[in-house]
């Protein structure tokens, strides 16, 4: 099926629901390579607490936007839209087929959708970011709901980082920051296909993922990482997992309770995922477990393929 689908192939959906293995065999199926489109897999070292595949694990398939950034580097919504439409564009070029995998909704629709980013300033974002630390982020949250209140409604109050972000872009430029919002309004042909799974199964893949991430090396991950200045980045360190280990090392948790914070934060970030996701009505939702998972996707994708 090389070629036959003349657009991006995109797999999304929340946490722990088998995006990963869905993208490769589609990327296998159709001659393409995979474009990461999760956040924090593009951290050199944050391999088990992303759940990065291994290389020999890939099957020979390139992959892009991986391990492109240090973890004291901050990942920039901008420069991942950059970057990533230069993979895609130059692997349909060479004949191939994009597909786009992962979990972070905004940087999917950077890709997908036109969008522009609005401009940063780092002055700025620092003074938000001292006054919440002062004042707490509900005073910054109130704020926003008098400036931007469909903004306010979207982000929510302990979401600090993005509440920041939607006060900068106002004060920077004059406009509500809900105006900045991605349209489902694709800006090449693509394709989306969503992994869902039910609440209860979805929460115990949550908790076996935690516990084998742990098992597989996650406290000596993140030793590693802060060796090489994990400590002095604003965006690796706030990770889920990482996050908890981190409190480890402070003293604050115990293995214990550190396990159970990461499941119970993971599958809060799941909760909000399929939030984000299903407002997206240009989604084919799939079973996750669907045992012939990879046809009904393929058949999808041939359905959808501009003639």
């Amino acid at each position: 099926m090389s070629g036959e689908t003349g657009s991006l192939v995109a797999v999304v959906g929340a946490t722990a629901t088998g995006k990963s293995d869905l993208a490769l065999a589609l990327a296998e199926a159709l001659g393409g390579e995979v474009i990461n489109a999760d956040a924090l897999q593009l951290y050199r070292g944050m391999d088990v607490g992303t759940a990065k595949l291994p290389l020999d694990q890939r099957r020979g398939i390139p992959h892009h936007l991986l391990d492109v950034l240090d973890v004291t580097q901050e990942a920039s919504l901008a420069a991942y839209q950059r970057d990533a439409r230069a993979a895609r564009d130059d692997v349909a070029a060479r004949g191939g087929v994009p597909v786009l995998v992962g979990g972070s909704g905004l940087y999917v629709r950077a890709v997908l959708d036109r969008l522009e980013i609005p401009p940063t300033d780092p002055g700025v974002r620092a003074r938000l970011e001292r006054e919440a630390e002062k004042l707490g982020a509900e005073p910054l949250h109130a704020r926003l709901a008098e400036l931007d209140p469909i903004a306010a409604i979207a982000i929510l109050p302990g979401n600090v980082r993005r509440v920041v972000r939607a006060l900068e872009v106002i004060e920077l430029t004059g406009q509500p920051f809900s105006a900045t919002l991605p349209k489902p309004d694709y800006e090449q042909p693509a394709v989306q296909i969503g992994l869902t799974a039910p609440r209860d199964i979805l929460d115990e893949r949550i908790a076996a993922r935690v516990e084998a991430m742990w098992a597989s090396g996650l406290v000596d991950e993140t030793l590693g990482l802060v060796a090489e200045g994990l400590l002095d980045g604003r965006t690796a360190p706030r990770a889920l997992g990482y996050a908890q280990v981190l409190r480890m090392f402070e003293g604050e948790l115990d293995d214990v309770t550190a396990r159970a914070d990461t499941i119970v934060s993971t599958r809060r970030f799941a909760r909000r995922q399929e939030s984000w996701f299903r407002r997206d009505a240009r989604i084919h939702w799939l079973p996750f477990d669907a045992p012939d998972l990879l046809a009904q996707a393929l058949a999808v994708i041939k359905a959808t393929a501009p003639r």
